[in-house]
């Protein structure tokens, strides 16, 4: 690990938010927040610049740093992207969400991914989502980009799970997937996207997300709105535009090139909606959040990984997606409210996307549900970290594998029934020394804390039929 990466992860880790709870004056809370949750896919721990990245510029992913509040701890719901969304829409760890995965032991709906058979699971209609809440609470709620709930069931599309407003695309609609999709969802119904028909590239998805997302804040810049702008970026396969500023670069490989471009591109996107929101003076009034939905790498080959390796996209933590240490959960997060939290603050506490859910019925004044997760809201305003609790994940390709976060200890179980591993991320968050036989007392507890949080399924039965299909996403 290079110098400058320890440096910044152990500076990370030792250093307390500072940040003072600021005054909420009649200007500031006579109109609910909007929300605006930003979600990357498969962008590394270490990717952003703000986060240490040596070679791809992010300049407005770090200027919401620099505006907000970083944490260096926050982690997604999975090591993949199904049911990390999942996480982050219903608020319920992997032990007991609907989808775990991104296909099903059991139940669920069969289809095709080209050629090859798979069984997804989806959100069932008695699922309630964040824009379910937001939405009854008199919130105008929209989703641009990736969905990736509804599996094989027709019935589990966004407009059917408290969305508005939907434009973007389907895992059962292939035809709507990909950077220059030749179809697109606007709401239930495909429309043709003529420049990109015949195999042509003359939209991409990216810049499609982007002008989606602002046109809906333009549209309800005068009421309250949540919504949910899901870019694919930078999920293989790897194409953009063009190479923007990295055309020239010397030694890189033309993979590089185009992973860097397209987390450019996506970084000009976020600048973009940036700047609508402070033309339409909606900056003080818009909460947003940034986060990725899991650690770096798509499908899982050499090719890729020697993309992510030349990058340190894990920020040399351990593991990449689909694991369960570090690198496969561990993300950037970023939080911004103008005038609200402090500026360039840094926060050290614990969060995952489950305690999204419950910090946007707070942010709402909306009534609160039972979730897996906390409101982060009063830590957000003061800077103050919260008491340790007990972060839970679970996870099913290629085998049955859990983790746990209590305080400075991380556990992870690598298949069923095989005894757990302990690491003191205090001290070495790269777990590198399985310190297990030391501390029985603490393997004991986050062995009980995993027992109670995994509850069986019709989707994930403990004891499955041998008919689940998957394959890489």
């Amino acid at each position: 690990m290079s110098m400058t990466r320890r440096t910044l992860l152990a500076s990370a880790l030792g250093a307390a938010a500072t940040a003072a709870a600021p005054v909420l004056t009649a200007a500031t809370t006579s109109r609910r927040p909007n929300i605006l949750f930003i979600l990357a896919d498969d962008m590394g721990w270490g990717d952003p610049a703000v986060y240490g990245s040596a070679k791809i510029k992010t300049p407005n992913i770090d200027r919401l740093a620099a505006q907000g509040m970083r944490f260096t701890q926050g982690y997604a719901g999975a090591p993949v992207c199904g049911p990390s969304r999942c996480t982050l829409m219903t608020g319920l760890h992997g032990g007991h969400a609907r989808v775990r995965d991104n296909f099903a032991l059991a139940a669920g709906k069969v289809g095709h991914k080209g050629k090859e058979e798979i069984r997804r699971a989806s959100l069932l209609p008695e699922d309630r989502t964040v824009a379910d809440y937001l939405r009854q609470a008199g919130y105008r709620t929209g989703l641009m980009g990736k969905w990736h709930l509804d599996g094989y069931d027709p019935e589990a599309t966004p407009n059917r799970h408290g969305f508005e407003e939907f434009k973007g695309w389907l895992t059962q609609r292939e035809e709507t997937q990909g950077y220059w999709p030749a179809k697109r969802m606007r709401n239930e119904e495909e429309i043709d996207i003529l420049e990109n028909s015949g195999g042509r590239q003359g939209r991409y998805d990216t810049v499609m997300i982007t002008e989606d997302s602002i046109d809906f804040i333009t549209r309800h810049k005068d009421e309250p709105f949540f919504l949910y702008t899901a870019f694919d970026s930078p999920h293989s396969p790897y194409t953009a535009p063009d190479f923007g500023p990295y055309a020239d670069e010397k030694g890189w490989s033309d993979d590089e090139k185009t992973y860097a471009s397209m987390i450019w591109w996506m970084d000009k996107g976020i600048g973009q909606i940036l700047d609508t929101l402070k033309r339409l003076h909606l900056d003080e009034n818009t909460i947003i959040f940034f986060a990725s939905d899991n650690g770096p790498r798509s499908e899982p080959t050499p090719a890729q990984t020697r993309v992510i390796d030349f990058f340190d996209s894990n920020g040399n933590l351990t593991g990449y997606k689909r694991d369960m240490y570090e690198g496969g959960i561990r993300d950037p997060l970023i939080v911004r409210w103008t005038g609200q939290i402090k500026a360039g603050s840094i926060s050290q506490m614990p969060v995952y996307f489950p305690d999204f859910l419950p910090t946007a019925l707070d942010l709402a004044g909306a009534p609160s549900e039972p979730t897996d997760g906390i409101s982060i809201r009063p830590y957000l305003l003061s800077g103050r970290t919260g008491e340790d609790r007990f972060l839970y994940w679970e996870f099913y390709e290629p085998v049955y594998r859990q983790a746990g976060r209590l305080g400075k200890w991380k556990a992870v179980r690598l298949k069923k029934g095989a005894k757990l591993e302990l690491y003191d991320l205090s001290v070495d968050p790269w777990e590198s020394k399985n310190i297990a036989a030391q501390h029985p007392d603490i393997v004991a507890r986050m062995d009980e804390e995993m027992k109670k949080a995994h509850r069986e399924s019709p989707e994930y039965p403990d004891n499955p039929p041998n008919n689940g299909a998957k394959a890489p996403e």
